[in-house]
């Protein structure tokens, strides 16, 4: 309004002409008249790799009645997708965005038929599920709609917070009928089908799949009588399906689905509490109140309404979980498998907590402050029943999946925020006793300072996280006075150093004591999690000064940022569906990326993280069901580009400022739940406008490139000043950087490492130490000696294990260990097949080092092969042979098998071999589990002979009982 008075006081002095002509050039900005709840598209995210449902749900409700159109596969991990076109049914629970499948729990589906139909026709799905035509769907948040062709009946779709609430409009007069399906998807472990009266059916379902033993419990009432059938045949199997037949004259019928985790009593009470009334449309409209109260705690202005439809679903799917997960009792089922009741207003379930700790919860602390303490009171809920803070809970089980003690960063950033609904003291304890536990490498990690590859599976990416909530836990011990535990906490929080190689600049694998051998940042392995070393060296939130500092400083880290962004590197090694969105090497389908464009502010380069946020959310996100880069991941996609497009983010959840990136919107307003209002302004923003040229806080100029939690609670406004060409002095200012920095007194010593790469020797061997830049002073000691200062390289001749620490400015590291084994000489090996470079097992001698593999495939000792094995041994002269063996893993779950046979020939002259033994594989092939095994031959004399031939039969394909069949 202002800007407006302005010009209109210039224009008076001008002539009447002049002000027409300047009038017709000003820009018009016509801003989107859409309603929040309007421009949500659910279908955002149900095609490509996006993982989503577009069906009925509230917000954070326990129902989410979708149509499920795919039974197995990854890209049908919510039941859904976009490119099919038959739907088997729908069911009332549904995931949103996971990357691995579970739920679909009660489906029931409409069709006509005058067939009689048996479980054969259930089961085998060629009678009952129906095509449907992409354009007959809509989908509104708690809305959906379809038409089946087959049957020629309309379905529409939607809930209350616990109750999903059917209506099928029957266009033919065919024989009506609905099908409940209990085996729809997962593994049923036990089941209960109880026809009440002609209108209700009660029951329950308890099946496995991600959740190992997952419960569901339900009531089912009909606005219609309905004659009940069991589908069965003269098999007499077990009635897992009804088939529910409706006189001829019920055009409209409707259904009313209430679930609990507890039991059927807990279901009826949530249908009597949320459902008793028949009116579908009073559902709907209530549907659409609640969606639009909660949508509207983020106003959004804007001119291009495929960006506010994109902004709108996404916040919408922020709010699809975690679901609610205890009745209207206030009773729920606990990790413990045994049923609670809490005096707290909701008990959650379905925590994806490696994704959605980076921005899902930080977004929830800024609009969802309430259901912040909710989901920390759950977590120590769930903490009491079952030892442990949640890493990924699904339906009352923790899954196990993923890295790190998550909930941490959820709790620390809750409280340091101010959030304290909840018993401190307890989550405290709960954070320590999470950080203590001796598995997954934990053990490791405590008492090395990191996890090598030999300790544990994805050693380098579990060393980082574990520091980061490490460092968590020690801001939290330092708001509560608890300085001693600061002091441990924040040491280990610095683990991340002792895992960073400067010698290549990168987050580097650790074998032996040393750094592993044949690295390449761009090789997705099993040192890291879903990701390569480029998407984990730039992960250190809580000391993004200290990085920079291990990468030689500001301007350093700024190439690597520029080269990260840029490299035309391609991603080698294992496939991993799940590295998507690729920009060079960030890969925004997968969060260990979601931070890296924020990190040019820590430099004093803003307006880079102003290009690339730009990029990414214009490029990244679409108003189309492939729109998503990648997985969904319970809200964690979304999360980033709802804070993103407001204009900052959460690089270091637990610290209590936002990093400002790029504004998308002219206007946003957060109504919070204090009562006040922030309000962004954004002026002058175009797709050539990307810069911030000017930013005003609460009408003062704000050089600062972060912004604090507080300043948000408080209320206020801040406008942006945009521009095409970047602005280098806004937010570069030694002040006006963001800080994220480990205190100089807090400091430790980076452990040192031993330069040997092989670890086996026939003759001696030189054993080398350095420490990281060459600083400080470092001690060893051997098997047979105390510690001594580490003067130059030493040799052995025999056997040996060492332990080493290096000690600058008084501070000592952690030991590091390192064994070197000799073995007998002169011996060589030609591999006739190539094996990968993930399952290298330290090189081309890796199969006659005499050195074993554990039964975990993933630490480093395995060589692996996708074929047929042929490798011929030298033993370097003619040699008194009499026992032959070859190790082997097989772990099926993971697509390995041993080999069908192996054959074992010899030689005196490298021409002609004699076969001596082919042993056939005599363990079952379906054992899941990880087992080694020798295949070995023993000669009743010693053989004179110089070389050995192995060929070793691959298994092949994965046979068709398998998970990966046909793979």
């Amino acid at each position: 309004m202002k800007k407006h008075n302005s010009i209109k006081i210039v224009l008076i002095l001008c002539t009447i002409t002049a002000f027409f002509s300047f009038k017709e050039k000003l820009p018009t900005k016509v801003f989107i008249a859409k309603t929040a709840y309007d421009l949500v598209n659910p279908f955002i995210g149900t095609g490509g790799h996006g993982h989503t449902f577009p069906g009925a749900t509230l917000p954070f409700g326990m129902v989410q009645l979708s149509p499920d159109t795919r039974l197995e596969g990854w890209d049908g991990c919510s039941g859904y997708h976009y490119s099919d076109s038959i739907i088997y049914g729908f069911s009332h629970t549904h995931l949103s965005g996971t990357g691995v499948s579970d739920y679909g729990d009660v489906l029931l589906m409409p069709f006509t038929s005058n067939k009689e139909i048996s479980y054969d026709d259930v089961l085998n799905q060629k009678i009952i599920p129906s095509i449907f035509t992409k354009s007959s769907e809509k989908a509104k948040p708690g809305y959906y709609s379809v038409y089946l062709n087959n049957s020629d009946v309309q379905v529409e779709l939607t809930t209350t917070e616990r109750v999903g609430i059917h209506q099928y409009q029957f266009k033919n007069k065919q024989n009506k009928k609905v099908l409940l399906d209990l085996n729809h998807r997962d593994k049923v472990l036990d089941f209960e089908i109880n026809v009440e009266n002609n209108k209700t059916i009660t029951g329950k379902r308890i099946s496995r799949a991600w959740a190992n033993e997952q419960h569901i419990y339900f009531v089912m009432e009909f606005s219609e009588p309905f004659v009940a059938n069991s589908a069965i045949n003269s098999l007499n199997r077990r009635d897992l399906f009804k088939i529910l037949s409706f006189a001829k004259d019920v055009t409209t019928l409707k259904v009313k689905v209430a679930i609990s985790a507890v039991s059927i009593e807990g279901a009826r009470a949530n249908l009597n509490a949320e459902a008793l009334h028949w009116d579908f449309n009073k559902y709907v409209a209530d549907a659409k109140n609640k969606w639009e109260k909660e949508l509207n705690k983020i106003q959004v202005k804007g001119t291009i309404e495929n960006n506010l439809a994109i902004f709108y679903t996404a916040l919408y799917h922020t709010m699809v979980v975690p679901n609610v997960f205890s009745d209207v009792t206030g009773e729920y089922r606990g990790l413990d498998r045994k049923i609670h009741k809490t005096d707290k207003k909701n008990v959650y379930t379905v925590f994806s907590l490696w994704d959605t700790f980076r921005a899902a919860h930080p977004l929830y602390t800024i609009i969802e402050q309430e259901k912040t303490n909710e989901f920390i009171n759950t977590f120590l809920l769930q903490y009491e029943q079952s030892g442990t803070l949640p890493v990924w809970e699904l339906s009352a089980n923790e899954t196990g999946c993923m890295i790190g003690y998550h909930a941490v960063p959820v709790i620390a950033d809750a409280y340091l925020k101010g959030i304290r609904g909840f018993d401190q003291e307890k989550a405290f304890k709960a954070m320590q006793h999470s950080a203590s536990l001796e598995h997954l490498g934990l053990s490791a990690y405590k008492t090395k300072g990191c996890i090598e590859s030999g300790d544990e599976p994805e050693s380098v990416s579990k060393t980082l996280e574990y520091a980061y909530d490490d460092w968590c836990i020690a801001m939290m011990a330092d708001e509560m006075g608890k300085k001693e535990d600061y002091s441990n906490y924040m040491q280990r929080a610095q683990n991340y150093k002792n895992l960073f190689n400067p010698l290549v600049g990168f987050m580097q694998s650790k074998m032996n004591g040393g750094w592993s051998v044949g690295f390449k940042p761009a090789e997705v392995n099993f040192n890291f999690t879903e990701a390569n070393s480029w998407q984990y060296s730039m992960f250190a939130p809580q000391d993004i000064n200290g990085l920079i500092k291990l990468h030689g400083g500001s301007e350093k880290f700024e190439k690597k940022l520029d080269e990260l962004f840029s490299t035309n590197m391609e991603l080698s090694g294992r496939q991993q569906v799940d590295i998507t969105g690729l920009i060079g090497q960030y890969a925004h389908g997968n969060e260990p990326s979601h931070h890296m464009a924020y990190l040019y502010n820590y430099v004093g380069k803003p307006w880079k993280t102003q290009e690339k946020v730009n990029q990414i959310l214009s490029e990244q996100y679409q108003n189309a069901p492939d729109g998503l880069a990648g997985n969904e991941d319970c809200g964690q996609m979304s999360a980033w580009y709802v804070l993103s497009a407001i204009g900052f983010y959460s690089v270091t959840p637990g610290l209590d400022y936002y990093t400002i990136g790029k504004p998308q919107f002219e206007e946003v307003v957060i109504n919070l739940e204090n009562g006040n209002k922030f309000t962004l302004k954004t002026n002058n923003l175009s797709d050539e406008n990307i810069y911030i040229q000017e930013v005003k806080l609460n009408g003062k100029l704000y050089s600062k490139s972060f912004l604090r939690h507080q300043d948000i609670m408080n209320g206020g406004e801040m406008v942006f000043n945009m521009g095409k060409e970047p602005n280098k002095s806004w937010g570069t200012g030694i002040d006006d950087k963001p800080v994220s920095i480990i205190t100089e007194h807090e400091q430790i010593t980076v452990v040192p490492y031993f330069t040997s790469t092989e670890q086996t020797f026939s003759d001696a061997m030189e054993i080398g130490l350095k420490s990281v830049g060459d600083e400080g002073e470092i001690f060893y000691k051997t098997s047979k000696s105390g510690f001594v200062k580490y003067q130059k390289p030493l040799v052995i001749h025999e056997s040996t294990d060492f332990e080493a620490y290096v000690v600058q400015n008084k501070i000592k590291s952690f030991p590091v260990y390192s064994s070197y084994k000799k073995i007998k000489g002169g011996r060589s090996i030609k591999l006739g097949t190539n094996y990968s470079n993930q399952y290298s097992a330290g090189g081309d001698n890796a199969l006659i080092n005499s050195l074993k593999g554990t039964n975990n495939f993933r630490t480093g000792s395995w060589q692996g092969y996708n074929s047929d094995v042929v490798a011929t041994i030298d033993l370097g002269k003619m040699e008194g042979i009499q026992t032959i063996s070859l190790g082997a893993l097989q772990d099926i779950q993971s697509w390995i098998f041993y080999p069908k046979t192996v054959k074992i020939s010899v030689s005196s002259d490298n021409k002609t071999f004699t076969e001596v033994a082919t042993i056939n594989n005599d363990f079952p092939d379906n054992d899941y589990g990880a087992f080694t095994k020798e295949f070995t031959f023993k000669s009743p004399k010693k053989m004179m002979i110089r070389y050995v031939k192995i060929e070793a039969k691959n298994y092949g394909l994965c046979p068709d009982w398998h998970l990966g069949h046909g793979g």
